[in-house]
C-alpha cells in the first residue's frame, strides 16, 4: 500500500483525490496547507507527496523547496494552470513531475506510479559500478557520490543521470528521454527534461553554466560526458 500525502486547500479536489486513490488501495493523509503538509510529512513519513501550487499561507512552491532541503520524498504538482512559468518554477523548485488539474484518479495513479519506480529502477547496463571523472555511479545502491562525498538526487534526477551515464557520448532527444525516464509515450512536454538537467547540474557540476557531465546538444537533446 502506498502512502500519500496529499496537500491540497480545495475540499472538493482534496476529497475527490482522496476517494480515487484509497478506492486504488492507497493510503491517504490530507492537508490544507503547506505549513501542515511539512508538519505530516516529518511525522508520517509518506511514499510519495501530492502538492498543489496554489496554497493559502506558504505557496506551493515554497513547501516543495522546504520538502527538498531535508528530503528526496517524491513530489508530484498538482497544477490548475498549464503555464509555462508556474510548471517551469515548480519543477526547478524541486519536484518531479506535475499534473494539470482537474485530472481523473487514473491519471494521477500513474504519473504517482511512474514517480515511485524511479526510486527503485536502475539503467541495466551490465555494470553495478561506473566512474566518470570524479563522479562515482553505483547502480546497485543507488547512490552517486562526487570527490567521494554523497550526493542527495530526487528520484527523477537519479535516474535521468543513471540513463545518460549508461551510454556515455551517446546523445539523446528530450522527446527520448521523456519516454525512457518519465515513461510519457505521448509527444510530451520538453520542461520536464530541462528543469530536471538543471537541477542535476547544480548538484553533480562544478560549474553548472560549463558542464561537464550532462552536455547540451543544441537543438536535439543531451549526452553524458566527460569527453
Amino acid at each position: 500500500m502506498t502512502r500519500v500525502l496529499v496537500i491540497e486547500d480545495d475540499p472538493a479536489v482534496r476529497r475527490g483525490v482522496s476517494l480515487g486513490l484509497r478506492h486504488r488501495g492507497h493510503e491517504t493523509l490530507l492537508v490544507a496547507t503547506g505549513e501542515d503538509g511539512l508538519a505530516e510529512l516529518v511525522a508520517s513519513a509518506p511514499d510519495i507527496v501530492l502538492l498543489d501550487l496554489m496554497l493559502p499561507g506558504m505557496s506551493g512552491l515554497e513547501t516543495c523547496r522546504r520538502i527538498r532541503a531535508f528530503s528526496q520524498v517524491p513530489i508530484v504538482i498538482l497544477s490548475a494552470r498549464d503555464d509555462d512559468v508556474d510548471v517551469v518554477v515548480g519543477l526547478e523548485a524541486g519536484a518531479d513531475d506535475y499534473v494539470i488539474k482537474p485530472a481523473s484518479s487514473e491519471v494521477i495513479e500513474a504519473r504517482m506510479r511512474a514517480v515511485l519506480r524511479r526510486t527503485t529502477q536502475s539503467a541495466s547496463d551490465g555494470r553495478t559500478r561506473s566512474t566518470h571523472g570524479d563522479l562515482l555511479v553505483d547502480r546497485v545502491a543507488l547512490r552517486v557520490l562526487k570527490h567521494g562525498a554523497e550526493v542527495a538526487l530526487a528520484p527523477t534526477e537519479l535516474k535521468l543521470l543513471l540513463f545518460l551515464s549508461a551510454a556515455p557520448e551517446q546523445t539523446f532527444s528530450r522527446q527520448q528521454l521523456l519516454e525512457q525516464v518519465w515513461e510519457h509515450s505521448f509527444h510530451g512536454d520538453y520542461r520536464l527534461v530541462d528543469a530536471c538537467v538543471m537541477r542535476l547540474r547544480s548538484k553533480i557540476e562544478d560549474d553548472p553554466r560549463s558542464p561537464r557531465y550532462i552536455q547540451t546538444v543544441r537543438g536535439f537533446g543531451y549526452r553524458f560526458g566527460p569527453l
